[in-house]
């Protein structure tokens, strides 16, 4: 039973990952309503690491102390580019697989998003450059200074991609544009 005055929205905390096997980033968001808030983002260093097998282990514990730590609600991954290298797109597979097992293990539902869905929400370009999306998330999730690394915003998009997609209780807001459109007073 809640107490009298509380929100009735439930704040949901959504983790968005960029597998890699070199570096992946990660990103997570609270949603309550339509207000987005920033929790924290940036990457697994995994090149350090020389056995393939290592690497698929250090993914699934990072992911799951990243769970532990925030109990995010849902997770969001970026499926895998399909490129012409097979080793590649094997290992890369794998990554993803681990990162989705330790979601699993937690009984967190886990859905996946091609790139081009991610850029196209975040930024209603599909074919937008990395630097575009960090821009864009800087300005919606109001942080100063673009990582290094641009694999944690491109995390951090895809958990807007699916706040955007599946929206704090269904919500309506499809896009960066409806978001703008419907949030004048958000941007500078």
């Amino acid at each position: 039973m809640g107490k009298i005055g509380e929100n009735s929205q439930r704040e949901k905390i959504i983790l968005g990952l960029d597998p890699g096997t070199s570096v992946m980033g990660y990103g997570l968001i609270a949603v309550a309503g339509q207000q987005l808030k920033l929790l924290q983002f940036g990457v697994i260093h995994l090149s350090k690491y020389t056995q393939h097998e290592l690497k698929l282990k250090k993914i699934f514990e990072r992911v799951l102390s990243l769970i532990d730590d925030y109990h995010p609600d849902e997770v969001a991954l970026e499926a895998p580019f399909y490129g012409k290298n097979v080793q590649s797109m094997l290992k890369l597979g794998r990554a993803q697989g681990v990162a989705m097992a330790a979601a699993l293990s937690r009984e967190i539902p886990i859905t996946e998003y091609a790139p081009k869905k991610v850029k196209q929400s975040v930024t209603s370009n599909g074919n937008a450059s990395k630097e575009q999306v960090a821009a864009m998330l800087m300005t919606l999730l109001s942080f100063q200074e673009s990582p290094r690394l641009l694999d944690a915003t491109d995390a951090l998009a895809v958990a807007v991609c699916h706040h955007f997609q599946q929206g704090s209780a269904k919500s309506s807001v499809k896009s960066w544009k409806a978001f703008v459109s419907e949030n004048p007073g958000r941007m500078r």
